[in-house]
């Protein structure tokens, strides 16, 4: 065994059994224990939970190296994914956890004053959230593969056995604390490697100003090696998919119910709305830090890789040919390796960084705790949704209405393994890359949630059949579109499967507003109640007019 396996190792085994420690510790007894953690979550940590459950495998492990190879087109993930958590933060989280449910399907349930609704809800949720987390396993995988040198197919497995356990065990409750710890150790292996890199290329431990430098330095770099300029924007994709794949990350970011649950595990809706803003500090941190990320290994790549004799190539890159995810075949036989030969998944930028600027094994190590760190609290919070969709939502509300505590926190429970087992089956032979699949599911979710829920807390008027035309509308028309353009190479104004989104939110809210109008209009007790939402507790609407509460 190795120094370096030995290290990473050690450091990998100290945070699972940091983290199944905390899980055991609030272990949850009860089921408002187990889907909304008793809602009494401090608003700073509740902060960190959410950006650990936000910043998931696809922005630790993939967000960076999206941007490294597809350059100003890359930003449409950052710009997509921060401005819809101020839209999630300002438009919908405070109003929902006024509404004081436990999950999404069963406020849009109690809402719209349908329980069809509610079921439809609750199968977006299952399929939104089973589509995450298949990128969630595969970046577990990853990670794994590299730190044992195996295929990442064993790699998954083990993610999968791990998340099944401690998410079962904790619930929302284990979870949100656990999700804390994962948090802080993500993020510190996040921005150490960054700050030594920046200290490396520009003498500056500020990354976030300097990496302009090295921007200029790859601008010269792309003319040397004949290929696209890094900063052009629309070069790999339509300025129509630019737009489409952000408005896509925006709406969907406002419609995930593994995040919108988050805000219902604080105890006021003053509390959601801090949650929201120490949130957006958090998640800035690791969003500011991508592109300088991108920017520094790019620039090691294609000065100290490229160009180099194939037999003397940097050891790092052995390791990761053995994963699959790194080729570096001489196809003109010179015995150099041109940068054209360089093929480099983007799912490894952030994770090979370490070892590409040769920054030691400690750094290596704790890197690969911090992916998975984030692979792990995403997973665990979208497991948590498809069980409160499948033991609430379904379960309890629909077919068993009278069952136990205790039978209904069972039947939470195995379906969190089942959903973690299924998802794990899929992610081991991925249908795409981590922040494309990532991307599918925020289609789906702005195609579905992002109209019922915009329209249901803004909209008095929209009712019960409209919502339901809107979330079967939207869902099939977001589901046809990735499919067609994924496997059919159809295509509109030169958006791809990743802008699907655009197209299913526009058709959801169109139908949720034409079927709205073409009905009855809510009673008057639900239309009190969705402008009662909008105001702050100690506030109430009743009769026209808002009067103070002094009873909250």
């Amino acid at each position: 065994m190795d120094t370096q396996f030995a290290v990473s190792l050690m450091l990998i085994l100290a945070t699972f059994g940091l983290y199944i420690g905390i899980a055991f510790y609030n272990l949850a007894k009860q089921t408002s224990d187990f889907y909304v953690a008793g809602r009494n979550v401090p608003a700073v940590f509740n902060g960190m939970a959410i950006g650990a459950d936000w910043m998931s495998a696809a922005s630790f492990i993939g967000l960076a190296g999206s941007i490294m190879l597809l350059g100003y087109d890359g930003l449409a993930y950052v710009m997509g994914w921060t401005g819809g958590y101020l839209l999630l933060t300002f438009l919908l989280a405070p109003q929902l956890r006024k509404s004081g449910r436990y999950t999404v399907p069963e406020f849009i349930g109690d809402r719209y004053r349908s329980d069809t609704a509610r079921l439809i809800a609750a199968v977006a949720t299952i399929i939104i959230s089973f589509t995450y987390s298949i990128g969630q396993l595969s970046g577990s995988g990853i990670v794994i593969g590299r730190l044992l040198e195996v295929d990442t197919a064993i790699g998954t497995i083990i993610g999968v056995v791990l998340i099944a356990f401690y998410s079962a065990l904790g619930g929302m409750k284990g979870i949100t604390w656990t999700q804390v710890a994962q948090y802080i150790v993500l993020i510190t292996a996040y921005l150490i490697p960054v700050i030594f890199m920046s200290l490396q290329l520009t003498n500056s431990p500020i990354p976030w100003l300097s990496y302009g430098q090295v921007i200029g330095e790859l601008r010269e770099l792309d003319v040397e090696f004949g290929i696209t300029e890094y900063v052009v924007p629309f070069t790999e994709a339509t300025q129509w998919q630019f737009l489409a794949l952000m408005f896509t990350l925006m709406a969907g970011t406002a419609g995930l119910p593994h995040v919108i649950v988050r805000f219902y595990t604080v105890p006021t809706m003053k509390a959601a709305r801090w949650s929201g803003a120490w949130a957006l500090l958090f998640i800035g941190l690791l969003y500011l830090s991508a592109p300088a990320y991108a920017a520094f290994s790019r620039f090691i790549l294609m000065t100290q890789v490229a160009g180099s004799a194939i037999a003397d190539l940097p050891a790092w890159t052995a390791s990761w040919v053995n994963t699959g995810e790194l080729s570096v075949a001489d196809q003109n036989g010179d015995g150099i390796l041109q940068w054209a030969e360089l093929v480099i998944s983007r799912d490894i930028v952030v994770m090979a960084t370490p070892e590409i600027a040769d920054l030691g094994i400690f750094v290596i190590g704790l890197m690969a705790a911090g992916a998975m760190a984030a692979a792990l609290s995403t997973a665990g919070g979208l497991m948590i949704a498809i069980s409160a969709a499948l033991s609430h939502d379904i379960y309890y509300r629909s077919i068993n209405p009278q069952a136990s505590e205790k039978k209904r926190l069972s039947v939470g429970r195995w379906s969190i393994v089942i959903a973690t087992v299924a998802a794990g089956i899929v992610a081991l032979d991925p249908p795409g890359a981590i922040t494309q699949i990532v991307a599918w599911a925020f289609a789906l979710a702005s195609g579905t949630f992002f109209p019922a829920l915009i329209l249901g807390v803004w909209w008095k008027r929209a009712n019960g059949p409209g919502v339901i035309a809107g979330m079967l509308i939207g869902l099939a028309v977001t589901l046809g579109y990735i499919f067609a353009a994924k496997y059919g190479g159809f295509m509109l104004f030169g958006i791809g499967d990743t802008g699907a989104g655009v197209f299913g939110a526009a058709s959801a809210i169109i139908a949720n507003i034409v079927v709205s109008l073409a009905t009855k209009a809510p009673d008057q007790e639900t239309q009190d109640a969705v402008e009662d939402l909008r105001y702050p507790e100690q506030m109430s609407y009743r009769n026209g007019e808002v009067w103070f509460d002094e009873t909250k």
